[in-house]
């Protein structure tokens, strides 16, 4: 029997599956004129009474239709003479009613995208896309909102549910996330060139690994090779200098001792710079699905900036702003869509290169970067610093927790071995027991910095 058969029959037979399905189908799924026909009786019963139809009166609705023939009538009155009210599967039912839903809406849209490439519609080309996007996003989603007093009870399991969370290894960072990096977020490091962005990513990746957790790595700044080379120094806790000059029989033991730690894994992946986004990104995950079984636990990018949008083409008439918005929009719904935490970088303008204290003000190109984030930190880098080896992390923005607490800190950094280490509580307690107020670099925050002075 056909499927349109026992959607018809659904209808009449099961009042919790005509009130899932009813809102998605439409009169030009149905090939039969049988099945169009009934089917617009159905929905003209429903709007009117709101309730799920009985056979007869949908004949007594057929037999007062006055342009049906004679011959129709009697098909369509045969047909539905043959409805038994018998049981059905409902949850199965709904799922291959979601199926045909999907595959006619795909095969109309294709239809009338030759249709308009052929020039009998006055619709312009532009238009395909758009057919093909709302065929391809046809879903059964039962969620309609929220209920404040009907839904009490999962809004409280919701506040006693313990997160998911990727942690770090770094102690600070633990604490202003509340744990660590939550799925569905988009996470950025803000710092100046040559600072080290790369260096956390690949710390932060290295130890994602360790804990157990699948990694992909996307860079389009530096090669494969380069991230790897900073991840195997990490990990095996040599220098870069000390990595090129070992002999591949310890090379290969420390990679052995690696791989009985974890059942982690790490791919990374190259792109020429700014010219890749997220459908790319999206295409590899797939591909890496079905040829590695390999599905990410979070998501690094090295770096935002240097991506390309999948919505908008860079050009005279778009700015900075609009761009690097979009990328960042279409990052964050990567994220939501793989169930994944996304981890970005983006570089400080050049005043905020030699500032001190970098504020959001400083985040280059696009405001709109620091508004789509989840959690934006600066890593500040002096002089100072650098003879102690250490960075000052300042926290810009956060959704996990009040970024008023432990909002700088201190982290010890090996840049020969590309890691990240806690230190001393001594180390910050000049920054985080200051009652100083925390003030960014603009004009105005230097006039309320001299008259708090």
């Amino acid at each position: 029997m056909m499927i349109e058969q026992k959607i018809i029959e659904g209808l009449f037979i099961n009042e919790d599956y005509l009130r899932k399905v009813v809102p998605y189908l439409e009169e030009v799924y149905f090939r039969g004129f049988n099945e169009k026909t009934i089917f617009n009786l159905v929905t003209e019963y429903v709007d009117k009474y709101n309730r799920c139809p009985n056979i007869e009166s949908i004949k007594v609705d057929l037999s007062n239709k006055t342009d049906l023939s004679e011959d129709q009538h009697l098909e369509c009155s045969k047909y539905l003479s043959g409805i038994a009210p018998d049981s059905i599967d409902v949850e199965w039912l709904i799922n291959e009613t979601e199926l045909f839903c999907q595959d006619q809406a795909i095969y109309n849209a294709i239809m009338e995208s030759i249709q308009i490439l052929d020039g009998k519609t006055k619709t312009s080309k532009g238009a395909i896309p758009t057919l093909l996007t709302d065929a391809l996003s046809i879903s059964f989603d039962p969620h309609i909102g929220h209920d404040f007093i009907d839904n009490a009870d999962d809004r409280y399991e919701y506040y006693h549910l313990k997160e998911h969370k990727l942690p770090f290894n770094l102690e600070y960072f633990n604490k202003i996330t509340k744990g660590g990096l939550s799925k569905k977020t988009l996470n950025i490091c803000l710092a100046g060139t040559g600072v080290g962005k790369s260096l956390f990513m690949c710390h932060c990746a290295a130890s994602n690994m360790m804990d157990g957790k699948n990694v992909l790595y996307i860079t389009m700044e530096m090669a494969e090779e380069k991230i790897a080379e900073r991840i195997d120094a990490n990990l095996m806790g040599i220098t870069l200098d000390e990595l090129s000059i070992l002999p591949k029989e310890a090379y290969d033991k420390k990679i052995t001792r690696i791989k009985d730690k974890t059942a982690g894994r790490i791919i990374v992946k190259e792109y020429p710079t700014a010219s890749a986004g997220v459908n790319h990104f999206r295409h590899l995950l797939n591909e890496l699905k079905i040829k590695r079984n390999f599905i990410p636990d979070i998501i690094y990018v090295d770096y935002l900036n240097i991506c390309m949008s999948a919505r908008i083409k860079y050009g005279a008439s778009v700015n900075s702003y609009t761009y690097i918005k979009a990328i960042a929009e279409e990052l964050r719904g990567l994220a939501v869509e793989f169930n994944v935490p996304v981890f970005s970088a983006t570089q400080t303008t050049r005043a905020g290169f030699t500032s001190s204290d970098i504020g959001l003000e400083d985040t280059s190109e696009s405001f709109a970067l620091p508004a789509t984030a989840d959690f934006m930190f600066a890593i500040i880098s002096t002089e100072e610093l650098d003879q102690l080896q250490q960075y000052q992390v300042k926290q810009l923005k956060n959704r996990y927790s009040d970024p008023g607490m432990f909002r700088r800190f201190i982290l010890g950094v090996d840049k020969s071995r590309m890691k990240l280490f806690d230190v001393e509580q001594s180390a910050h307690d000049d920054i985080i027991q200051d009652d100083t107020p925390v003030f960014d670099s603009s004009e105005r925050s230097r006039e309320l910095f001299k008259d708090f002075k």
